[in-house]
């Protein structure tokens, strides 16, 4: 009986941290199958997911901070989405006025909604790490991986060398997180993997409703190919690293503050 309550607490623990991604695909499916009038559907994604992130913070679901790192990977994404629509890695064909280079302003909400997911379980798990490799050897790898995003259309794809590194750097990295007074622990390259299966799970139901396309998906859907698994785990690990990054600082903060 007790593994069942603690499983319906970390079961209700991962949904609350999902409300931002779910508000995304909603919009997403509903925007699809409705048709919205004097409006374009990227713009009117945008305004609804900008007040999807007012109500968090003013209900409480989200605090400031956790609003700051959300528009650091606003940021970081929308760069990596114009240069990959640049490059013609996908696109988004609808029109739109909120569209910058080719990308709609909301785009930027997909990579955030992941450090939304990030920044809520951390908190409501009152998670933490053993073994972390410090922040010269996860920095210099979080950058290399952000880099090779771009390089590979030039150079070759280091993906595989930098998943090796990735096993080796946190090899000795366990999660620890919190359900009700138990603690439990996971290695961090498994969480890893985790969540960024189910990255691209979400990621085919966003490409179902047409939040973008990919050159195969033109014509009709077809499932994305199962090797942007790979992608979305590295692209979890850079998003771990500076959310595990700015908890450090703030707790830092917070102990002198003590003192």
């Amino acid at each position: 009986m007790k593994s069942i309550i603690q499983l319906l607490h970390f079961g209700y623990h991962q949904a609350m941290s999902c409300i931002f991604p779910v508000a995304i695909f909603g919009t997403l499916a509903l925007s699809s199958a409705i048709g919205l009038p004097f409006i374009y559907r990227y713009d009117a994604i945008l305004l609804i997911l900008v007040a999807v992130q007012y109500l968090m913070y003013r209900s409480g679901l989200e605090t400031i901070d956790e609003i700051k790192v959300i528009c650091v990977f606003h940021v970081i994404g929308l760069l990596l989405e114009i240069y990959k629509v640049r490059m013609g890695s996908w696109a988004y064909p609808e029109p739109g006025l909120t569209k910058l280079l080719g990308v709609p302003l909301y785009s930027g909400f997909m990579y955030a909604s992941v450090a939304s997911f990030m920044c809520q379980i951390w908190r409501r798990l009152k998670m933490d790490m053993n073994g972390w490799p410090g922040l010269a050897a996860a920095g210099l790898l979080g950058g290399a991986i952000y880099l090779n995003f771009f390089t590979h259309h030039f150079i070759p794809d280091f993906r595989w060398w930098l998943t090796a590194l990735v096993l080796i750097v946190f090899w000795r990295t366990w999660i620890i997180y919190r359900v009700r007074n138990t603690t439990y622990r996971m290695p961090l390259t498994l969480a890893f993997f985790i969540v960024g299966f189910f990255i691209w799970l979400a990621e085919n139901i966003a490409t179902f409703f047409n939040a973008w396309r990919y050159p195969n998906q033109y014509q009709a859907w077809h499932l994305v190919s199962f090797s942007k698994i790979s992608s979305w785990f590295l692209l979890v690990i850079i998003s771990v690293i500076i959310v595990a990054q700015l908890k450090h600082v703030k707790a830092g903060r917070e102990t002198k503050n003590l003192i």
